[in-house]
């Protein structure tokens, strides 16, 4: 071997390949090669300081926290089921334009407003005639 300072044997007990690319575990500090280097690969004790995932509850969007042993579904399951803020009230309604037709009860995704009063209305009744529109006196019809 012309250069035998060069490169380093894998750590893992049933490899021990010489590799001259080794690559150094960020948990535990052992090197490693190409085929042992995921903390699964070499069974890493250090793999949880590194290896840190914090579920965030899917209804109110709040990270859960989760300690060493615990499943995070049952954890997130627990929370759901007692602590959960999520309030279905408080979602954001995309129907919130109501119509001012007296009687009427329907409301609109969008703002249809009349040219003449300015009022918001339905689509049924966004005609000045059908809503006895009171704005300015141009008439109604060109035609």
């Amino acid at each position: 071997m012309e250069l035998p300072w060069l490169g380093e044997h894998c750590s893992e007990r049933a490899c021990k390949q010489l590799d001259f690319l080794p690559l150094k575990c960020d948990a535990c500090g052992e090197v490693f090669c190409k085929d042992h280097i995921r903390y699964d690969d070499h069974k890493c004790s250090s793999a949880y300081k590194k290896n840190v995932q914090v579920p965030v509850c899917p209804l109110c969007n709040i990270p859960i926290p989760v300690q060493k042993g615990e499943i995070p579904d049952v954890v997130v399951g627990a929370h759901m089921d007692k602590d959960c803020k999520y309030n279905p009230a408080q979602q954001k309604r995309i129907f919130t334009n109501k119509c001012l037709k007296p009687g009427c009860k329907r409301k609109e995704m969008m703002k249809v407003l009349c040219e003449q009063c300015g009022g918001n209305f339905c689509i049924k009744h966004r005609h000045p005639l059908d809503h006895d529109c009171k704005g300015s006196s141009h008439p109604t019809s060109k035609a």
